[in-house]
């Protein structure tokens, strides 16, 4: 009884203990599983999902729905095999998804018409296949094997607009980016060193940093393209690279280092005011000053001049020099080049050559340069006729003030545009007008009614001969007139004079000139009497005071010329229109950047340059390429 009462007293506890113990078990495992199911879904579908599918939807529902499916695509009795593919599937679902900073270029989004969201379609990685149950909007992607990266090496981020991917898209070699690497491992490693050498216990480091530093200085004194660099220069830049990442990993005074970038960079901006400085006045010297191919030209003209000298030919042309029924033009310059294309264009372009006259003003030092340059070259019919300024015997002159060549007044305004918008208040024009010698011209030429003056920095492309039968009204000088630029806005700069302050600004260039209306005005004497004014009042400058007086001396007395008959702004504004380039009578280029000079803007020179007479061979032995 014992036995059996107590083999009957023991079994029930056996039963008691194992159901909770494995109803603990399933719990525990159970416990592991759940969550590391869900965490592994979590991330899969939020990465793949989610971030190529459909971003409107949370990332936990998008991992459900990739985990339930692939569940529901299993179910049933499966094999070795299909356990085994099964295993791989969820291998490859759950491994490793694209990071975030992975680059790609702008996509296209089409929309999908089964769940409404946009889908990528053409995301740039290697491999890329839809799953067959496309409909749904899952998107399988494979591994990446390569991304685009950033100078330093990192992944580019994934997002439209990112510059590092507009970087990668318009990619270009910069030209000696080694000799720029150098210097700006060179400026990282000047900013460190102070504060490395401040450091007792880092001396080996600190020479290091220094002998690094004076080899990078001896580079860039001796070369500044990377042609020209030694062929070890890699290795050394490794060597700088490596020094600088030991001294960035010490604890140092940020304050050091924040002070010596300061000081480099006052440096480099000191350094880059004097640059622009220095430009500044090389430019003003280049334009300024003959190029040396044309001082060439006139030297060697002037030899063979006294070497050979032409004919004398004054007595015979005397007459046309004088008569009032032809067309005479006058030029004011010392440039042989740029005398002849003005003359050469007005010649071709004429129907009447027969009947032009051409008085070309020069210095002493130019004279006989032209006159054997003129002499030497053929202008069809046309005469032409060469004077030193400084030569000429000027009834009523006073001979105290010696006779000096002057060309006409180039000046800049800067002025404010009323009711423009802001940033557009601000104008500017380039004005050129009469200078000094120009008020000689009714003393030079007494027996003339008209001239024509024209600037040496022209150019002729259309007949001029309609001139003159225009009616001026009782003007004497016909010109273009800039109306933005009216006296009024200058009455600071002339003075307490009478102005008339709507009187507009004119330019010169192409200038008709009734001599007989200018005698009868007294406009000579006008300008004289202001520019002593102006002299007497302090002007230092005889050219500024010069400007100042021709400005006022004309105010009211100008007819204006359609605007057709000359476009300015060829030595200046890059801007103008071909269309209007070529509707133009005459182009002229006021401004520093003349088409005789490498200054000169490339695309208007041409113009200038087709009416050169290049078979000369004093062009050649002088090498004028303009």
């Amino acid at each position: 009884m014992k036995g059996v009462v107590g083999s009957s007293y023991t079994l029930p506890p056996k039963r008691r203990w194992r159901g909770p113990v494995i109803a603990v078990l399933g719990l525990v495992l159970l416990s592991m599983l759940v969550p590391l199911v869900f965490l592994l879904g979590f991330h899969n579908g939020f990465h793949s999902a989610s971030a190529y599918a459909n971003e409107g939807q949370t990332s936990a529902s998008n991992g459900l729905k990739v985990y339930d499916q692939h569940k529901s695509n299993n179910t049933g009795n499966q094999s070795k095999g299909d356990q085994s593919a099964h295993v791989d599937d969820l291998i490859r679902r759950f491994g490793p998804t694209l990071p975030k900073d992975f680059e790609r270029k702008p996509v296209k989004e089409v929309q999908n018409k089964t769940i409404g969201f946009p889908v990528r379609t053409d995301v740039p990685i290697p491999h890329r296949k839809a799953n067959s149950t496309r409909n749904s909007g899952i998107v399988e992607v494979a591994e990446y094997e390569k991304g685009f990266t950033d100078e330093s090496g990192k992944s580019c981020e994934v997002k439209f607009g990112s510059y590092c991917l507009w970087r990668q898209e318009h990619n270009e070699k910069m030209k000696d980016h080694m000799v720029k690497k150098l210097k700006d491992q060179l400026y990282v490693a000047r900013a460190y060193y102070p504060s490395i050498a401040k450091l007792p216990a880092h001396d080996k480091l600190s020479n290091e940093l220094k002998q690094n530093i004076q080899e990078f200085e001896r580079f860039l004194s001796e070369t500044t393209t990377d042609a020209d660099l030694p062929q070890q220069i890699g290795k050394k830049l490794q060597r700088m690279e490596a020094v600088i990442a030991r001294a960035k990993s010490f604890t140092k005074d940020c304050t050091n280092v924040d002070k010596k970038l300061r000081q480099l960079v006052d440096m480099t901006e000191d350094e880059a005011i004097f640059h622009m400085k220095q430009s500044a006045f090389l430019y003003q010297l280049a334009v300024q000053t003959m190029p040396k191919s044309l001082h060439c030209l006139s030297m060697r003209l002037t030899v063979e001049y006294f070497r050979s000298p032409p004919p004398d030919m004054e007595q015979s042309l005397a007459e046309k020099y004088t008569n009032p029924a032809l067309h005479h033009y006058v030029i004011f310059s010392n440039n042989v080049l740029a005398s002849s294309v003005v003359i050469n264009s007005t010649i071709i372009h004429s129907e009447d050559r027969g009947n032009q006259v051409f008085h070309v003003l020069t210095d002493e030092r130019n004279y006989f340069a032209m006159k054997l340059w003129f002499f030497r070259s053929t202008y069809k019919e046309a005469t032409i006729q060469v004077l030193n300024i400084e030569d000429l015997n000027l009834v009523d002159h006073d001979r105290a003030t010696p006779l000096h060549l002057s060309l006409a007044n180039e000046f800049r305004i800067s002025f404010h545009n009323v009711g423009k918008p802001f940033r557009t208040h601000i104008g500017t024009e380039y004005m050129s007008v009469f200078s000094y010698s120009h008020y000689l011209l009714p003393k030079i030429f007494r027996s003339l009614k008209k001239v024509v003056v024209l600037d040496d920095d022209i150019v002729v492309q259309r007949d001029l001969s309609a001139l003159w039968s225009l009616d001026m009204e009782g003007k004497v000088n016909g010109a273009v007139q800039v109306c933005a630029v009216r006296l009024g806005q200058l009455k600071s700069y002339l003075g307490e004079n009478d102005i008339n302050g709507n009187s507009c600004a004119w330019m010169s260039g192409l200038n008709i000139v009734d001599l007989d209306r200018w005698r009868e005005q007294n406009l000579s004497e006008t300008f004289q009497k202001l520019l002593q004014e102006y002299l007497r009042a302090g002007e230092e400058l005889f050219q500024a005071a010069a400007l100042r007086a021709s400005l006022i001396a004309f105010q009211d007395l100008v007819h204006p010329l359609d605007d057709t008959w000359m476009l300015s702004g060829l030595g200046h504004n890059y801007g103008l229109d071909s269309e209007t380039i070529k509707k133009a009578a005459v182009l002229h280029f006021n401004g520093n950047m003349k088409p005789w000079i490498d200054l000169g803007i490339p695309k208007y020179r041409g113009y200038w340059k087709k009416f050169l007479n290049r078979d000369n061979q004093f062009l050649s032995d002088c090498n004028v390429n303009p």
